[in-house]
Protein backbone atom coordinates (compact mmCIF):
# COMPACT_ATOMS: atom_id res chain seq x y z
CA UNK A 1 0.00 0.00 0.00
CA UNK A 2 1.16 3.93 -0.52
CA UNK A 3 -0.06 6.62 1.04
CA UNK A 4 0.03 9.79 -0.91
CA UNK A 5 -0.16 13.23 0.61
CA UNK A 6 0.27 16.89 -1.20
CA UNK A 7 0.56 20.71 0.05
CA UNK A 8 1.43 23.78 -1.40
CA UNK A 9 -2.05 24.86 -3.30
CA UNK A 10 -3.25 28.02 -2.76
CA UNK A 11 -4.58 31.39 -4.88
CA UNK A 12 -2.04 32.63 -7.06
CA UNK A 13 -2.41 35.91 -9.84
CA UNK A 14 -2.35 34.88 -13.60
CA UNK A 15 1.38 35.10 -14.02
CA UNK A 16 2.27 33.68 -10.79
CA UNK A 17 3.77 30.26 -9.48
CA UNK A 18 3.27 27.40 -7.15
CA UNK A 19 5.19 24.44 -5.98
CA UNK A 20 3.15 21.64 -5.25
CA UNK A 21 4.78 18.50 -3.68
CA UNK A 22 3.77 14.65 -2.58
CA UNK A 23 4.91 12.89 -0.09
CA UNK A 24 4.99 8.85 -0.74
CA UNK A 25 4.72 6.57 2.21
CA UNK A 26 4.23 3.06 2.48
CA UNK A 27 6.28 -0.19 2.23
CA UNK A 28 5.86 0.09 -1.65
CA UNK A 29 6.81 3.64 -2.29
CA UNK A 30 9.89 2.85 -3.87
CA UNK A 31 8.65 0.82 -6.44
CA UNK A 32 6.40 3.44 -8.32
CA UNK A 33 5.59 5.55 -10.91
CA UNK A 34 4.11 8.73 -9.77
CA UNK A 35 2.29 11.49 -11.78
CA UNK A 36 0.13 14.64 -10.91
CA UNK A 37 -3.54 15.12 -12.49
CA UNK A 38 -6.10 17.96 -11.98
CA UNK A 39 -9.68 18.09 -12.07
CA UNK A 40 -11.92 20.98 -12.17
CA UNK A 41 -15.86 21.24 -11.67
CA UNK A 42 -17.86 19.40 -13.72
CA UNK A 43 -14.87 17.95 -15.42
CA UNK A 44 -12.76 14.86 -15.89
CA UNK A 45 -9.84 14.34 -14.08
CA UNK A 46 -6.86 15.15 -16.58
CA UNK A 47 -3.12 13.88 -16.67
CA UNK A 48 -0.85 16.76 -15.87
CA UNK A 49 2.50 15.72 -15.68
CA UNK A 50 4.06 12.11 -15.05
CA UNK A 51 7.68 10.63 -15.10
CA UNK A 52 8.80 7.46 -15.79
CA UNK A 53 11.51 5.46 -14.57
CA UNK A 54 12.23 3.37 -17.06
CA UNK A 55 14.30 6.35 -18.92
CA UNK A 56 13.82 8.29 -16.25
CA UNK A 57 11.35 11.13 -18.38
CA UNK A 58 8.85 13.14 -18.19
CA UNK A 59 6.38 14.11 -20.03
CA UNK A 60 3.53 16.86 -20.02
CA UNK A 61 0.25 17.16 -21.06
CA UNK A 62 0.34 20.24 -23.81
CA UNK A 63 -1.65 22.89 -22.69
CA UNK A 64 0.81 22.80 -19.32
CA UNK A 65 4.53 21.98 -21.49
CA UNK A 66 7.03 24.53 -20.80
CA UNK A 67 5.29 26.35 -17.81
CA UNK A 68 4.98 23.11 -15.34
CA UNK A 69 8.04 21.03 -14.22
CA UNK A 70 7.64 17.36 -12.54
CA UNK A 71 10.65 16.19 -10.44
CA UNK A 72 11.46 14.02 -7.34
CA UNK A 73 13.46 13.78 -5.15
CA UNK A 74 13.91 9.70 -4.42
CA UNK A 75 15.97 10.31 -0.96
CA UNK A 76 12.51 12.10 0.36
CA UNK A 77 10.20 10.16 -1.49
CA UNK A 78 8.46 13.50 -2.75
CA UNK A 79 6.81 14.40 -5.63
CA UNK A 80 7.31 18.09 -6.81
CA UNK A 81 5.59 19.91 -9.41
CA UNK A 82 6.60 23.76 -10.28
CA UNK A 83 3.82 25.98 -11.98
CA UNK A 84 5.12 28.85 -13.69
CA UNK A 85 2.89 31.47 -15.72
CA UNK A 86 0.27 30.47 -14.10
CA UNK A 87 -3.32 30.94 -15.84
CA UNK A 88 -6.76 31.15 -14.76
CA UNK A 89 -7.42 27.64 -16.85
CA UNK A 90 -5.21 25.97 -14.48
CA UNK A 91 -7.48 26.50 -11.46
CA UNK A 92 -8.43 23.14 -10.64
CA UNK A 93 -7.89 20.56 -7.90
CA UNK A 94 -4.85 18.95 -8.30
CA UNK A 95 -4.06 15.27 -7.47
CA UNK A 96 -1.01 13.38 -6.92
CA UNK A 97 -1.58 9.64 -7.95
CA UNK A 98 1.33 6.41 -7.80
CA UNK A 99 1.07 3.53 -10.22
CA UNK A 100 2.36 0.31 -8.98
CA UNK A 101 5.80 -0.37 -10.97
CA UNK A 102 6.98 1.32 -13.84
CA UNK A 103 4.71 3.54 -16.72
CA UNK A 104 5.93 3.48 -19.97
CA UNK A 105 5.90 6.58 -21.98
CA UNK A 106 2.70 5.35 -23.85
CA UNK A 107 0.74 4.90 -20.53
CA UNK A 108 1.88 7.37 -17.94
CA UNK A 109 -1.29 9.54 -18.93
CA UNK A 110 -3.49 6.44 -19.04
CA UNK A 111 -5.76 7.93 -15.68
CA UNK A 112 -7.02 3.50 -14.82
CA UNK A 113 -3.16 2.59 -14.32
CA UNK A 114 -2.87 5.02 -11.21
CA UNK A 115 -4.20 2.81 -8.23
CA UNK A 116 -3.12 5.45 -5.78
CA UNK A 117 -4.34 8.61 -5.34
CA UNK A 118 -3.68 11.44 -2.60
CA UNK A 119 -6.73 13.94 -1.41
CA UNK A 120 -5.59 16.61 -3.66
CA UNK A 121 -4.87 20.30 -3.28
CA UNK A 122 -6.67 23.30 -4.78
CA UNK A 123 -4.98 25.62 -7.18
CA UNK A 124 -6.76 28.90 -7.61
CA UNK A 125 -5.58 31.22 -10.50
CA UNK A 126 -6.94 34.91 -10.31
CA UNK A 127 -7.04 37.03 -13.60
Amino acid sequence: QVQLVESGGGLVQAGGSLRLSCVASGRTRNNISMAWFRQSPGKERDFVAGHTRLRDTSFYSDSVKGRFTISKDNAKSTLYLQMDNLTPDDTAMYYCAAAPGAVTSQSVGVRRLYNYWGQGTQVTVSS
